[in-house]
């Protein structure tokens, strides 16, 4: 049971997980032990609400087929378990990170304050440039 909050969790039977060999150097180790994982979970077929739902059909992330499955490949450590707990860890972020509101953005206007100050900069900057130009010794 992969918990996402007091009232949400997901049932183990919802999560695929399949021992995979991970890719990379290794050894012998990469050649005969299945360590690394991966994890499908279809947000279509699932027991979240339907915000968690629609919210994540609505990201746009690699890790999100067409048809709403989420794949993670979690290969990173040296043994199944620890694989199986990065990928449960980095499907649980992906949900909660999904239901994360992010902020509206309110336009703000330039002070009066720094609107002077660019345009002394650049007339500061306008009569740098002209002392650059031609001398006329006549």
């Amino acid at each position: 049971m992969l918990k996402l909050s007091n009232q949400v969790s997901i049932p183990d039977d919802e999560i695929e997980i399949n021992a995979i060999r991970a890719q990379g150097a290794g050894g012998q180790n990469v050649n005969k032990v299945s360590s690394a994982v991966h994890l499908r979970f279809d947000i279509q077929a699932s027991t979240l609400p339907e915000v968690y739902k629609e919210k994540l059909l609505a990201l746009r992330d690699a890790r999100i087929t067409k048809e709403g499955i989420i794949v993670i490949k979690a290969q990173q450590h040296r043994t199944l378990e620890r694989n199986r707990e990065d990928a449960l860890n980095r499907l649980r972020e992906l949900i909660l990170n999904a239901m994360v509101e992010q902020k509206k953005r309110r336009p703000t206007k330039p002070t009066k304050a720094s609107k002077k100050r660019r345009l002394d900069s650049k007339t500061k900057q306008g009569r740098t440039k002209a002392l650059r130009g031609k001398v006329d010794y006549s």
